[in-house]
């Protein structure tokens, strides 16, 4: 299959809870409203969107156990998803657990086992797997191989997204799209007012740089410019869960699409705000059409399909 867009990085069998009345308390019983096991991760969601948006992409990243193949195969066998450079393993597969309960939501999984020595879970990059894209996505997460995927873009002029890359990276340098959460602040700048951060990131950026802040305003630039700020899209939040992965995602269709810096922060703002209006994401992925609408202050459609 040809693919418009490349992606690499985590992929996940995401295991989802939404709770009813509230956030776990210790010691106190709670109803599970709704719960599925579908693809997650960085990566695996912002597929899952990038194909809602009409965008073919070509998916690589974490090693698939025969745990979650069967369903990750059967969720993409419909969607222009191109499974073919992911290795297949005979252990269960990397899954996370996710209880969510409004704008709260606590994920678990075994990611410091999983990181904790140098055995490798991922894919290597391929070359031939990324030419004749037109932009990529790099999950930072992955040592080498994650720098590897931005120097063969590089080599093959294919522009890419990449998420809390701090300022002193590979990734950070040469991406086209460098978008930074609050949980990145808080891991790398501690202690910093979030524009002096900005202003540094700016700084050491071929590309455009983005801080989101959740429900906060947004704060967007390159070298050389003064920091520009645009709020968020207001919607009714069910779930928070993929907001940052969608947010990803809008990015590469903006980079597709060749959107100018304000107009990208807004469509992949747009895409975010969808995502958090309904539960569960995958089976609800935002559509270009919705997205459109939420711009144009359209928005009656943010609750539809999402899971009572």
């Amino acid at each position: 299959m040809k693919a418009d867009a490349y992606l690499f990085g985590q992929i996940l069998g995401t295991h989802s809870f939404l709770l009813r009345g509230g956030f776990l308390q210790p010691d106190m019983y709670s109803e599970i409203d709704a719960q599925y096991f579908l693809p997650g991760g960085e990566t695996g969601t912002a597929c899952t969107v990038l194909a809602s948006l009409g965008v073919h992409v070509r998916m690589a990243g974490t090693h698939i156990g025969k745990k979650v193949a069967p369903m990750l195969q059967e969720f993409y066998q419909d969607k222009s998803v191109d499974l073919s450079p992911l290795h297949y393993t005979e252990d269960d597969g990397v899954m996370d657990y996710v209880v969510i309960a409004g704008l709260a939501r606590s994920p678990m999984g075994r990611f410091q086992t999983l990181f904790g020595d140098d055995t490798r879970w991922w894919n290597v990059p391929k070359e031939e797997d990324i030419r004749g894209c037109r932009a990529a996505a790099v999950d930072p997460f992955f040592r080498e191989e994650s720098d590897l995927t931005a120097k063969i873009c590089l080599k093959l002029g294919v522009p890419y997204v990449t998420i809390d890359s701090p300022h002193d990276s590979f990734l950070h340098k040469h991406a086209a799209v460098n978008v930074v959460s609050g949980e990145c602040l808080h891991n790398h700048y501690q202690g910093m007012e979030k524009e002096n951060v900005m202003a540094l990131l700016q700084e050491t950026a071929e590309g455009l740089v983005i801080i989101t802040s959740g429900g906060g305003e947004m704060l967007y630039g390159r070298r050389g410019q003064a920091i520009r700020r645009m709020k968020p899209f207001p919607v009714e939040v069910k779930s928070t869960l993929g907001a940052g992965d969608t947010y990803k995602a809008g990015c590469v269709y903006a980079l597709l699409q060749g959107m100018e810096d304000e107009e990208l922060v807004r469509f992949a703002s747009a895409c975010s705000g969808i995502a958090i209006s309904r539960f569960p994401l995958p089976l609800h992925p935002p559509t270009l059409d919705e997205v459109k609408a939420l711009m144009t202050g359209e928005n009656h459609f943010a609750a539809e399909n999402a899971e009572e």
